[in-house]
């Protein structure tokens, strides 16, 4: 009996150690990602005005335009609507 009790704790060490390794592997991620956060949110703050709507140009837009539209020069060159 005093055999299986022997490997039992064998067996229950093996697996501390193990979860000891993946504890500091998850730390490790955990520190690391807590950079890329920070890293993120300054780029997002640094972005987040390039983002906003800017304002609307008064400049008249060049391209074809229908005689319906607002600025068409077909009614106002010839004097025909």
């Amino acid at each position: 009996m005093s055999v299986f009790i022997i490997r039992a704790f064998a067996k229950l060490r093996e697996e501390t150690a193990a979860n000891a390794v993946i504890l500091k592997r998850f730390a490790e991620i955990d520190r690391t990602l807590l950079v890329h956060e920070k890293e993120l949110r300054k780029l997002y703050q640094q972005l987040r005005p390039l983002l906003a709507p800017g304002e609307v140009s008064s400049k008249r837009r060049i391209g074809f335009r229908t005689p319906g539209e607002e600025g068409s020069l077909t009614s106002s060159r010839d004097g025909r609507k």
